[in-house]
């Protein structure tokens, strides 16, 4: 097995998992979300684009059912020794198949948790897992039943999103050395995404953002590339990832001499940064992160956005993003052992320039601790 935790801490995730079912007067647990899999027993596959479901019972059996293809996988990287697969025919329903495996764990009539916030869960497998389980068994929502312990990592968990913040700050340092005139996009975006590669990384949850020109205000990624101007912008956001663990980083890097503009931007965007960062504290909410960042530019005379960052972690596609966000009003508790990714956004009313300084921290006792070391000093190639 190549499992990149110990079955001790696996063993651990597990007893938190059924100590939640618990609480919940839950019999058990059918898991749709690829990242709970992962979580409790290893097991990673993009197999969830497809029907999978790994069931955990409140007794801490636990059953996946999955297609052939991945049978094989996650005997290879996962703790589980009871692996079912479904089969790709005409008239195939994965869904009848699972409640034969509920049965012979006793299901029948008893109540269970199920991720219904999970991509692998489409409108149309949810329908037939219902269909299938009408008088059979009582389903109720328990979509953040795991991710909540999710939330908190271990120290080897830790450790992980430490690593991928080393290979954030390697792809930082080669856009920051490639980000000049005449620079094409696609060469800095494979330096980026090799640095990586190098440094024994994963791809991460959704795809490495580069925008320049007018395009250096829109935070998704656009297909198509160019190369930079003479006098220009180019807004990136990536993430590290080092055993599907995120360290997200956001920049804006410039060509040529810094308007008077621009520097007040990027001054502003830091301030904001540095005051959202300052309240990562236990004890404190998501809601005073957001408050500390939106005041500030506010007073910059600047628009603040609806949210400034949002909880990271082992995440897949197709996104890194792993709730919850740093948004007006969210009364959720910062604790120990989070790991928190902020981005300051600020952008001018027209449209034509922004400076996103965004980089992932880590809660500590004291504090808020930085996984990169990189300066957010304005670069500015000429």
């Amino acid at each position: 097995m190549d499992l990149h935790f110990t079955k001790k801490e696996f063993a651990e995730r597990q007893k938190l998992a059924r100590n939640a079912l618990a609480a919940r007067d839950l019999d058990g647990l059918l898991m749709f979300r690829q990242e709970s899999m992962y979580y409790l027993s290893g097991y990673a596959s993009f197999g969830y684009c497809f029907f999978q479901c790994l069931y955990l019972g409140a007794d801490g059996k636990m059953t996946l059912l999955t297609r052939m293809p991945d049978v094989l996988i996650a005997r290879l990287v996962s703790m589980l020794d009871d692996i079912r697969p479904w089969h790709n025919l005409p008239d195939a329903n994965p869904a009848i198949d699972l409640r034969a495996v509920l049965e012979e764990h006793g299901c029948r009539g008893k109540r269970l948790g199920i991720e219904l916030d999970a991509y692998g869960l489409t409108g149309l497998l949810h329908s037939k897992v219902q269909a299938a389980m009408t008088g059979f068994c009582n389903l109720e929502d328990a979509s953040d039943l795991v991710s909540r312990l999710r939330m908190i990592k271990s120290p080897a968990e830790i450790d992980y999103c430490r690593k991928a913040g080393v290979l954030a700050d390697a792809a930082l340092a080669e856009a920051n050395r490639l980000s000049t005139p005449g620079a094409w996009e696609g060469d800095i975006l494979a330096a980026m995404q090799g640095a990586v590669f190098k440094g024994d990384g994963d791809y991460s949850g959704n795809e490495f953002i580069i925008n320049s020109g007018e395009r250096a205000v829109v935070g998704r990624y656009v297909t198509g590339r160019r190369r930079l101007a003479k006098k220009d912008q180019m807004t990136i956001e990536w993430a590290g990832a080092y055993r599907y663990y995120h360290a997200a980083m956001m920049r804006t890097i410039l060509t040529g001499q810094p308007t008077s503009k621009e520097k007040d931007i990027h001054k502003v965007a830091v301030e904001a940064h540095r005051a959202s960062a300052a309240q990562i504290k236990p004890g404190n909410s998501f809601g005073a992160v957001y408050d500390a960042h939106a005041k500030v530019i506010k007073r910059g005379g600047y628009e603040p956005m609806g949210a400034t960052g949002y909880n990271l972690g082992a995440t897949f596609p197709p996104t890194w993003m792993d709730g919850p966000m740093f948004w007006p009003g969210n009364e959720q508790e910062i604790e120990v052992g989070m790991v928190l990714f902020i981005h300051s956004v600020v952008r001018t009313k027209d449209g034509t320039h922004a400076q996103c300084p965004g980089q992932t921290y880590i809660v500590t006792e004291r504090g808020a601790e930085s996984l990169s070391k990189m300066s957010m000093d304005l670069v500015a190639n000429g």
